[in-house]
């Protein structure tokens, strides 16, 4: 279902192609989102364990960077993940300001768990959509999402 404002062309077009964005969007996080809570994770849990495991220790700015959320939510997020001993919390002895947050043992084996079968259930989603079509959507979101018109060139 599409907008229902009487706008110009280019207004209904722009609401109409943002709405099937977000709705495709929603549709397919909905879905992988029951694999993850399987485990009894939020979204945001399971961003932040994979960051962690893909690309080591970060420090709270930088995870909230990385899954998109404000660093007032990714505190929550860690303190839960913290109580299940999933992460810890890791002060530096040069500036006692800095704290990083790196996966525990247990976190690292239960993201080593769940990540392959994510992987699959997103295969499943894309398959839908041809190699081609996937590099042309993965080019597209980029343009959106940095609104970088240049990128349109290449």
């Amino acid at each position: 279902m599409g907008t229902k404002y009487k706008g110009s062309n280019e207004d209904i077009l722009s609401l109409n192609t943002f709405i099937c964005l977000a709705r495709a969007a929603d549709s397919i996080n909905n879905r992988l989102n029951t694999h993850i809570s399987s485990y009894s994770l939020t979204i945001s849990q399971f961003g932040i364990l994979e960051a962690l495991y893909h690309m080591g220790s970060m420090c709270q700015k930088q995870l909230s960077d990385k899954i998109l959320k404000s660093t007032a939510n990714i505190t929550t997020v860690i303190d839960n993940l913290e109580k299940r001993a999933l992460v810890k919390r890791i002060r530096q002895e040069a500036d006692r300001r800095y704290i990083t947050v790196e996966l525990t043992d247990k976190g690292r084996k239960l993201i080593q768990e769940i990540f392959p079968e994510h992987v699959k259930h997103i295969n499943e989603e894309m398959a839908i959509l041809s190699p081609e079509e996937k590099l042309h959507l993965k080019k597209l979101c980029k343009i959106v999402g940095k609104k970088e018109r240049e990128n349109l060139a290449s």
